[in-house]
């Protein structure tokens, strides 16, 4: 039960709220970066989302331990590039990377398998028109091999690069080690599995002529079918990440999981950046002994399928430390460079969809959002103003208060916790004007029950909150339980609308509490603001008064008459 309303002190309640609001905004000023800027999403900054369907070459369906250890390890990824705002989210068997800003087009990159695997060269062929027998691999320049290996860039300008000397003679078969692509299989349609299984059929042949007959049928301007997927225990003939050349690959000879670290660092010798490789123990002595025995010989390194460099070892690399070199930037060395730091994934992926937001088309959003939120707001003033008169004033100020808090609370949870927001989000805030405004009218159509039946409106403020109370706080409850559970099922986009119409909701309860109500007691202690004709509530006490006289007439009527 409220306290009569002489005893209620709203200066408290005001000047609590006035306490979190200067909390809140000293934080978002003197805290971070200091800019009152709330972070935005793909949809209103622009950027890229990337669509990854899993692949498998039997079309079994993923295991959920699979997917969302392929999700951990994206995730790691796009840390390790610096992206601000990323998501990565599971639907159903894909995953659904948003990577706002400039820099978005990583993402792109971030399916990749990410298992450096090493074979050795069989024979290598120009990706152009075919001769009709191939040759043996064209000889290639390549810098004096170190123990961090060095050779002539053949990789295109990003992705695609050089790799040091490495390569050779008969690999031994016994280190080979399992695809990462092959354990938990993808759901994929049978036409994907398919195309796989013919191409592992033709393009992982033991028999040399099956080979030979690859080899020439390859077009490496085509997609691979085979990318992520093929066996490492069996022969590969594929192409050159930059499709300038293809291969007869021998069957791994040092997997990938025996890379222990990978970094980009600046070339010694020049401009640019290659990504330098630590190999674990034993595959340092693998890397060793196979070097040491396969002198002028020419390896792979296989990255997805696909050769990244294929150089020809000079001397033995020694001491497990080796190069992918070539025309590397900074930004691209890094991301190959976190790309095979994290691991690989445990499912093969393919970009099933991949979609550009142009910052132009965000910002053209991201007014039409907030003209649908201006138009929304300027009908709840007219509507208050018309039918509540000051107490609408009340209401729109109690708005402009909530508009304070949930501003600076954005700012921050995008500082703190990486939170976007997107175009989802601001459709949240927009249904949160309806479920804010109710509440008011909820206490203030109280108030006016309270004033019909007779009550002045300074004591009828203390009845009608109580009364009012029970109905905002079950009302607000519903809405936050509808937008917690839309949350946790909802995926993508709908969690933002779901995030910012739960916390509306919870920061509309702070208003109503510690600034709505002491707003409005103060109204029914002034005299000014408390008269009948300002205050809206005339008629009410007319309506009350006319009631009142119809019921005593009729009462008295009936005594006569008995």
């Amino acid at each position: 039960m409220a306290p009569p309303a002489g005893q209620i002190r709203p200066g408290r309640y005001l000047a609590a709220f006035a306490l979190i609001v200067a909390v809140l905004y000293a934080l978002v000023f003197f805290t971070g970066d200091g800019k009152a800027t709330p972070k935005l999403g793909i949809d209103l900054q622009g950027g890229t989302r990337v669509t990854l369907t899993a692949r498998s070459p039997d079309g079994t369906p993923p295991t959920r331990e699979a997917l969302n250890q392929a999700k951990a390890i994206i995730d790691q990824r796009v840390n390790g590039l610096g992206v601000n705002g990323a998501e990565v989210v599971l639907d159903g068997n894909n995953l659904v990377i948003t990577v706002p800003g400039e820099e978005s087009d990583q993402a792109k990159n971030l399916g990749r398998t990410a298992e450096v695997n090493f074979r050795k060269v069989v024979t290598a062929l120009p990706a152009g028109p075919q001769p009709t027998q191939p040759t043996t691999p064209p000889a290639q320049s390549s810098a004096p091999a170190a123990p961090s290996g060095g050779a002539k860039p053949q990789g295109r300008p990003l992705p695609a690069a050089e790799q040091p000397p490495s390569g050779g003679q008969q690999p031994p078969t016994s280190s080979a080690a399992p695809a990462p692509a092959q354990d938990p299989a993808a759901a994929v349609d049978p036409k994907a599995a398919e195309d796989i299984r013919k191409a592992k059929e033709l393009r992982q042949s033991a028999d040399p002529a099956v080979q030979q007959q690859a080899l020439a049928q390859l077009d490496c301007s085509q997609a691979d079918p085979l990318r992520g997927n093929d066996d490492p225990n069996l022969p590969l003939v594929t192409c050159s990440e930059d499709r300038t050349e293809k291969y007869v690959l021998d069957k791994v000879f040092l997997p990938g999981k025996e890379v222990a670290t990978a970094n980009a660092v600046p070339t010694p010798n020049g401009p640019g950046f290659i990504v330098e490789l630590d190999f674990r123990s034993g595959g340092a002595k693998t890397w060793g002994d196979f070097t040491s025995a396969n002198v002028g010989q020419r390896a792979a390194f296989v990255l997805d399928s696909q050769v990244v460099s294929a150089p020809r070892i000079e001397s033995a690399i020694l001491g497990g430390k080796t190069q992918i070199s070539g025309q590397f930037n900074q930004q691209s060395a890094t991301e190959l460079a976190n790309v095979l730091k994290y691991g690989a994934l445990p499912l093969s992926f393919a970009a099933s969809e991949a979609e550009t937001v142009s910052a132009t088309l965000g910002l053209a959003s991201l007014k039409a959002g907030l003209l649908a939120g201006a138009i929304g707001l300027a009908l709840v003033f007219v509507y208050c103003l018309f039918y509540y008169r000051a107490l609408g004033v009340l209401t729109i100020l109690s708005l402009a208060l909530s508009g304070v808090l949930v501003y600076a609370v954005l700012v921050l949870l995008g500082r703190w916790m990486g939170y976007t927001l997107d175009l989802a989000g601001v459709a949240g805030f927009i249904v949160s004007i309806g479920i804010t405004a109710d509440s008011f009218i909820v206490f203030f159509e109280r108030l006016k029950d309270e004033v019909r039946e007779g009550r002045t409106f300074r004591s009828a403020v203390p009845r009608a909150w109580t009364r009012a109370r029970r109905t905002i706080l079950s009302a607000d409850t519903v809405s936050f339980m509808a937008a917690a559970v839309l949350y946790v099922l909802a995926v993508g986009q709908v969690k933002g609308f779901a995030f910012t119409m739960g916390m509306s909701t919870v920061l509309d309860l702070v208003v109503v509490f510690l600034a709505t109500h002491p707003l409005v007691v103060y109204a029914s202690r002034s005299k000014f603001l408390s008269s009948p004709g300002l205050s809206g509530l005339g008629a009410m006490q007319r309506m009350g008064a006319a009631q009142r006289a119809a019921n005593k007439v009729a009462a008295t009527t009936s005594a006569k008459e008995a």
